[in-house]
């Protein structure tokens, strides 16, 4: 008998603004079976997000739960409750989900839930991670996945990749250098916890029983 048939296979709910190129690449992995798991439901607050055309392209239910129909952030997050909770996932997926949640919602969802973020956390939280390093003059960049929590961006990390800045350098040529890492490391940190290796405990991540650094593990190529 498989093993996936002694235990339940892990469910995702992902939740997604735009284009949806992390949710792509979660299908593929999926698909593939480098990720044993189910995508249940895509949710997107905005109704012509391009990510909703890849998951009707793979068969995968979706929602729009539209910020702007709802009086208050609190009101928001309940309904985003609702509709996640009804198809009782175990893993929660940000990919490109450009929402502040409340702390109702992120305690409710606490160890359950990831986000990817462009940069090296805890640099650059928010927004325009890229101009930013840029006008920093850093040397380097990347991405890095993390547990949320009602802190922005400031969830414990699970696992960063580092790209180096150049001197010729726009902020759409560093974006685009980042978003190839985005790609390698969020499907590990989610197979991780769809495998069970990954947890959080209070503020602390776990991997196999250990705790990992506060950078999380880096990703070497």
């Amino acid at each position: 008998m498989h093993q996936e048939s002694l235990q339940q296979i892990p469910r995702l709910v992902v939740l997604i603004s735009g284009g949806g190129s992390n949710l792509q690449t979660l299908i593929d992995a999926i698909a593939a079976g480098t990720i044993v798991a189910t995508i249940e439901l895509v949710i997107s607050n905005q109704p012509n997000a391009m990510g909703l055309a890849r998951a009707h392209k793979a068969g995968i239910a979706t929602q729009v739960v539209n910020h702007l129909e709802y009086s208050s952030r609190e009101a928001f997050d309940r309904e985003l409750i609702r509709a996640i909770d009804d198809k009782q996932p175990e893993l929660v997926v940000l990919a490109g989900f450009m929402r502040i949640f409340t702390p109702e919602l992120t305690n409710h969802y606490h160890g359950r839930m990831l986000n990817i973020h462009p940069s090296l956390l805890p640099l650059f939280k928010g927004t325009n991670t890229h101009e930013r390093a840029l006008e920093a003059e850093e040397d380097q960049h990347g991405a890095s996945v993390h547990f949320v929590t009602s802190e922005l961006d400031g969830g414990p990390i699970v696992i960063q990749a580092i790209v180096p800045v150049l001197e010729m350098d726009s902020p759409s040529v560093l974006a685009a250098r980042v978003l190839v890492q985005e790609h390698i490391i969020y499907p590990i940190a989610i197979k991780w916890f769809c495998e069970g290796r990954l947890t959080l405990q209070n503020a602390t991540v776990s991997m196999d029983g250990h705790n990992l650094p506060v950078q999380g593990m880096p990703y070497l190529p």
